[in-house]
């Protein structure tokens, strides 16, 4: 036994000196250990440098000290026991563990799909039975048996559009006998999408489930894709009720076409006197840009057929009344990297999201042993509506995730039982609504608590996940406290920053200044009547006002004046004038004449507060900081291994 023991701690002993040899402790700040792999990773990532050298890697590694000091100081003051801290980091990690509880490599699947269906156009007919996403399995079948029905029929021959108007729930077949226009990726739910993509031109689709229910597509034509086209228009309205209006309407827009090709033709102004579609008429007409299937066909082919830049059709009508349309521009559909993010962030709102859960599942179920007792469920079957006290009794184990490391997470009857009563579903149901009802609940928590468990060991399973939430979790803390000891204590402590100013008011000096007015006239000739009234002042007593008022008589903008105290480099005009007290300049400046006056020399001073607030605040914010981590240099002892440094790439 004791040689087994023995053997057994051994063991342990290598796994943890290997484990150690692999991720040495690089540095203890205030006895903390910080591995090396977590200064890799940071390093790594704030490292803008090409090449990496010992001088990067030590001036790094200054900085990083001073951070864990301050983070140090932090922990030791109770920072990151505050509810507030809690909570905002708990905030923060929510958002970070996202990407880690999907499939990657089915969402990247995804988004590389929806890329490659963007480049392409489908316009197809559709026929639609309504069912419930929640519906019992004879509503399903019902409504899978009639969708059939309606596909036989189509395919023996009767035409589309009878049996779309005969058959189809979507309140728009009457007017569209099922025509959906051109369509592309992301405009469609994603079990129709797929179903127009993967059908031939011509041939009618398998019923596809979506929320809506049941739908047989029948793809009509496929086309490459047109782009995104941006347009302004000109409408008239018309109301095809009243038949007298349809000849008075026209003519009136095709007057509006005339005055658009005239040569002198303004279409923005003439969109906001005529046009009947006010929303755009305050913008000159101009509409958001559009794709495949956002306008009626009329308008859409029309705008798309227009070759150039600003060429205008000749009036189209449509449903909505008469346009004159005129291209702003036209964009082909943009690189995939370019498009990357947009495609993303719409895959992960819709439906097809799905099959990256659906795979994610499958992976946690693999990793973690998972274990699955089928009749445990079916007992629930039999339990809805019956008396509370029988539900309690079964206490079984319905699921289980069992990782390698020994976390798990076990699932029983009396959870699923309280899940259902607070999800109101233990009540009376018809008994053909009970097996959809409990296998859709138990399918909704096995995955939401496969995706918890896979959430909680996080930071247990995934390093580079763990040094993201250390770094986000010091972060916080770092910016709480430098700012109580730092940001705002320099905003707020003004005995502080004025005994600091005092200290090192030499450091902020003026040099030599000249004090001077500046008349800036529009040209040579306002310059010289100026000039004649600057001479004359002495004996006149003319104010500024005086002189604005004279020579401002026909234009404004003849003379400006402007005063100052400047230094080298302030004023172009200034540093070219004579720095002589008295003196009169005239500066040329392309066709305006600057006179500057110099009415003082200023000889240098230091700057008074008042006039570096912002610098000065600064500057006192660096000598507290600097002050702070001397402190904590002194109070918590840093120790560096030389040698893991040299692991540092």
């Amino acid at each position: 036994m004791k040689k087994v023991l023995s053997l057994v701690m051994l063991t342990v002993l290598s796994i943890t000196i290997n484990a150690q040899e692999k991720n040495p402790v690089l540095l203890k700040v205030g006895g903390k250990d910080v591995n090396l792999s977590e200064f890799n990773a940071i390093f790594n990532k704030n490292n803008s440098k090409e090449k990496t050298t010992d001088e990067s890697i030590q001036e790094y590694l200054d900085l990083y000290i001073k951070f864990k000091l301050k983070v140090r100081e932090a922990e030791d003051l109770g920072y990151d026991t505050l509810p507030k801290f809690i909570k905002e980091l708990e905030g923060y990690r929510k958002q970070l563990a996202q990407p880690y509880l999907t499939d990657k490599d089915v969402t990247e699947g995804l988004i590389k799909e929806a890329y490659e269906r963007m480049k392409q156009d489908v316009k197809a007919s559709h026929i639609l039975v309504q069912v419930g996403e929640n519906a019992a399995e004879e509503e399903v079948k019902a409504a899978y048996n009639k969708v059939m029905k309606a596909k036989k029929r189509i395919l023996a021959g009767e035409d589309f559009v009878k049996v779309a108007k005969e058959v189809s729930e979507d309140p728009s077949v009457k007017k569209n006998g099922g025509d959906l226009g051109y369509f592309s990726a992301l405009h469609m739910v994603y079990p129709f999408e797929s179903a127009a993509f993967n059908t031939k031109v011509g041939d009618v689709s398998e019923p596809v489930r979506t929320k809506f229910g049941y739908h047989i597509l029948k793809v009509v034509d496929k086309r490459a894709t047109r782009g995104t086209i941006k347009v302004a228009h000109i409408m008239i309205k018309t109301d095809d009720k009243k038949k007298d209006q349809s000849n008075t309407e026209k003519q009136k827009i095709d007057e509006i076409y005339a005055k658009v090709i005239a040569s002198d033709g303004d279409f923005s102004a003439l969109a906001k006197q005529f046009s009947d579609d006010k929303g755009s008429a305050r913008r000159g007409g101009e509409l958001p840009e559009f794709s495949a299937g956002k306008m009626v066909a009329e308008f859409e082919n029309a705008a798309f057929k227009l070759t150039k830049d600003n060429e205008v059709s000749k009036p189209i009508k449509t449903s909505f009344g008469w346009h004159i349309i005129k291209r702003i521009s036209l964009k082909e559909l943009d690189s995939y990297d370019n498009l990357y993010e947009m495609i993303k962030t719409k895959v992960a709102r819709d439906s097809r999201s799905n099959k990256s859960k659906e795979a994610l599942l499958k992976k946690i179920k693999e990793e973690n042993s998972f274990v699955e007792n089928i009749k445990e469920k079916e007992d629930f079957y039999n339990l809805i509506g019956k008396d509370a006290d029988l539900i309690k009794k079964h206490n079984k184990l319905m699921f289980g995730f069992y990782a390698e490391d020994g976390d798990k997470l076990e699932y029983t009857q009396t959870a699923f039982a309280t899940y259902l009563a607070k999800a109101e579903t233990m009540g009376k149901q018809k008994k053909t609504d009970v097996i959809s009802m409990v296998n859709r609940e138990y399918n909704k928590i096995l995955s939401k608590k496969a995706i918890e468990f896979k959430d909680s060991r996080l930071s247990k399973t995934n390093e580079e996940f763990r040094l993201l939430m250390e770094e986000y979790r010091d972060g916080i803390l770092l910016f709480d406290l430098t700012d109580e000891k730092v940001w705002s204590k320099a905003v707020k402590d003004s005995a502080g920053l004025d005994s600091f100013y005092e200290k090192n008011k030499n450091k902020y000096m003026w040099g030599e200044r000249v004090e001077a007015t500046l008349y800036i006239c529009s040209d040579a000739t306002i310059a010289k009547n100026v000039t004649k009234l600057l001479k004359k002042r002495g004996k006149k007593a003319y104010t500024n006002d005086d002189l604005l008022k004279m020579i401002n008589v026909d234009s404004q903008l003849a003379l400006k004046i402007e005063e100052g105290k400047y230094s080298k480099g302030d004023n172009e005009s200034v540093d070219k004038a004579t720095w002589t007290k008295g003196t009169l300049s005239n500066i040329n400046k392309e066709k305006a004449v600057v006179i500057v006056e110099v009415k003082n020399l200023l000889a240098a001073e230091a700057k008074q507060l008042d006039e570096i607030k912002g610098l000065i605040t600064s500057d006192y914010q660096n000598y507290l900081e600097q002050e702070w981590v001397k402190d904590l240099r002194s109070k918590y002892a840093v120790e560096v291994d030389k040698e893991v440094l040299k692991l540092v790439k």
